[in-house]
């Protein structure tokens, strides 16, 4: 049992190494994101557009109460009596084009609703993934600044050791003094920057999220599937949830064209009454009296004249239609362009990844060279210190060309409507966990 309980514990410290990897994190803020909050309410109000359109093709009834206190003078008399009545009416539409129209807006108006809700969530998605990479991007420079310190400060008590035993000079102790001085600014700058990065993830899911699950040493990104900017263009242009939303206010407005037209037309209405009412006085019988009255029959109204405003909306809806077409080709020339965008981005962000793999390793071989020539006495302690610092800048940019294409290929995903969990979960997978 004792040996059980150990490798339970075992266990737990090595799973839960990291604070939290991407998968958690955009998990969290689903969860607690604000943004994200603010647009499944607004999904839930756009959902009700359906419901308040189709009342235009449904019963309505009211019901109705008066009394009045009466004072009347008959052959000379007063007469002060109440007078009571209550009626209910009911009006089922029988012929209401534009009704009919505007239901069929409200489906499209829900339509609408929801792809700003799948396309808040992919917004989600990038910005989670965005600030967890900054995160990391941040914490490597750090680290890279931190090596950067502990090489000159060792190089600093190394110069002023061969100064003392004059095997330099004092202008190579400033030197190492001056690449301290630096690297000591520098990591506060680093300090302060990781931290900001870190409260933007924190705003994101409302808690600090604690150590992140890095992205594993030379990990191997996929490229683009399919290989083809023009597949995914075209997908952009026809799946992106902007262009999606623009389509449907593009039916919208034809259909608010429609209902306009239908305002011409004549409606007919199904219309059942009954009304009660009772007085206590009749100038008729000189007596109270009572009535009650049922009614049931078809009403039909027919538009005439409405001072030309049927007309001018008809032409204003003309407009909007004419807009809502021009704004449905402006989001697809938008959703190409950054379909576009983001396929560079990923090849030619595998492509500087490549690239700097090889620099990392000559650069680290440079420094390992200097580092020799300077035992021997054929290189300066400059020498080391500018080998260390391109090391450095090499690893760092290595690493933010890995996460700035990881981003990259999220980008392109989006633009052609196609994020989802899915891909968080891929790339997620290429964390140490």
């Amino acid at each position: 049992m004792k040996k059980l309980c150990v490798a339970s514990l075992i266990g737990l410290s090595v799973t839960s190494a990291w604070g939290m990897d991407l998968l958690e994190v955009y998990q969290e803020a689903l969860a607690n994101d604000a943004q994200y909050a603010s647009a499944r309410a607004q999904a839930e109000a756009g959902r009700e557009s359906a419901v308040q359109a189709r009342a235009g093709l449904l019963p309505s009834i009211g019901a109705s109460a008066n009394t009045t206190y009466n004072q009347n003078t008959f052959s000379g008399q007063d007469r002060n009596y109440n007078s009571n009545g209550y009626g209910a009416q009911l009006t089922q539409p029988v012929f209401r084009w534009q009704n009919w129209v505007q239901y069929q807006q409200g489906q499209l108006q829900v339509g609408i609703t929801e792809a700003q809700l799948a396309n808040a969530r992919q917004d989600l998605a990038l910005r989670v993934a965005q600030a967890y990479f900054e995160v990391l991007k941040a914490a490597d420079v750090l680290e890279a600044v931190n090596t950067l310190k502990k090489a000159a400060s060792e190089q600093l008590a190394l110069s002023k050791k061969s100064f003392e035993v004059g095997t330099v000079t004092i202008t190579d102790v400033h030197e190492a003094q001056s690449r301290f001085d630096l690297a000591n600014a520098q990591q506060l700058a680093a300090a302060n920057a990781l931290e900001v990065r870190r409260q933007s993830l924190t705003q994101l899911i409302g808690r600090p999220a604690g150590v992140l699950a890095p992205l594993r040493s030379g990990v191997s990104i996929a490229a683009p599937s399919p290989a083809d900017i023009d597949s995914w263009v075209g997908a952009a242009e026809d799946n992106a949830y902007g262009v999606q939303v623009q389509q449907l206010a593009a039916e919208i407005a034809a259909r608010d064209v429609e209902r306009n037209r239908a305002a011409h037309l004549p409606t007919v209405d199904l219309v059942a009454r009954y009304n009660k009412s009772s007085t206590g006085f009749s100038s008729t019988t000189g007596s109270a009296a009572d009535s009650t009255t049922r009614s049931i029959g078809l009403e039909v109204a027919v538009p005439l004249f409405a001072g030309g405003a049927l007309s001018s909306r008809d032409r204003e809806s003309a407009a909007l239609k004419l807009r809502a077409d021009a704004d449905l080709e402006a989001a697809r020339r938008a959703a190409a362009l950054a379909a576009r965008q983001a396929y560079l981005g990923v090849t030619s962000g595998m492509a500087q990844i490549s690239a700097l793999e090889a620099a990392q390793v000559s650069s680290n071989s440079a420094l390992e060279a200097n580092r020799l020539g300077y035992e021997v006495g054929v290189r300066i302690n400059i020498d080391v210190l500018n080998a260390q610092s391109q090391l450095s800048d090499a690893e760092q940019q290595l690493a933010a060309a890995r996460y700035d294409t990881l981003v990259a290929q999220l980008q392109l995903e989006a633009s052609a409507g196609q994020l989802d969990e899915a891909d968080i979960q891929r790339v997620n997978a290429l964390l140490s966990h």
